[in-house]
C-alpha cells in the first residue's frame, strides 16, 4: 500500500510543478507558497475530519502527552518544508520546470545519506549504484 501513496504522491509532485509554473507568472513566489500554505492547512484539517481522527478527548490527550523531542522534530521538519517550498517555488518562477524538478529531486540522495548517518539505514551496493545513476542522470538533464 505504501508504493501506492508514494506513486500518488509522485503524480501530484510533478503536477504540482506544472501548475505552479504557470501559477507564478504574476506574483512573488513568497506570496505563492504562503498562499499555497494556508490551502494545505486546510485541507490537512479536512482530511483529518474527514477520517474521523479528531476526537477531542484523544487529540487533547495526545497533545499534552507529547514529548519534549516529538514536538521539536515536528517542527524542525516544518521548517524544512517551508524552506524547501519557498527555494522549490522560487526557483520554478526564475527557471525551466524540466531542470528544476531535476535538481529537486536529488532530495533522493540527500535523504539517503542522511538516513544512513542519522538513522542508520544501510547502504547496499545496489542503492549506491542507484544513488550514481540519479546523479548522473541529473547533471546529463540539468547540463543539456
Amino acid at each position: 500500500m505504501s508504493i501506492f501513496y508514494a506513486i500518488l504522491s509522485s503524480i501530484f509532485s510533478s503536477l504540482t510543478a506544472i501548475l505552479i509554473k504557470i501559477g507564478l507568472k504574476d506574483i512573488n513566489s513568497n506570496l505563492a507558497t504562503a498562499i499555497r500554505t494556508i490551502i494545505i492547512l486546510f485541507i490537512s484539517w479536512i482530511v483529518v475530519f474527514y477520517t474521523n481522527k479528531i476526537n477531542s478527548v484523544n487529540t487533547i490527550e495526545t497533545l499534552k502527552n507529547l514529548n519534549n523531542k516529538t514536538l521539536i522534530f515536528i517542527i524542525l521538519s516544518a521548517i524544512a518544508t517551508g524552506l524547501s517550498w519557498l527555494f522549490y517555488f522560487k526557483a520554478l518562477q526564475i527557471g525551466n520546470v524540466n531542470k528544476v524538478v531535476v535538481i529537486d529531486k536529488l532530495s533522493i540522495v540527500f535523504t539517503i545519506i542522511l538516513a544512513s548517518l542519522f538513522l542508520k539505514e544501510v547502504i547496499t551496493l545496489k542503492i549506491i549504484i542507484g544513488i550514481i545513476l540519479i546523479v548522473a542522470g541529473t547533471l546529463i538533464i540539468t547540463l543539456a
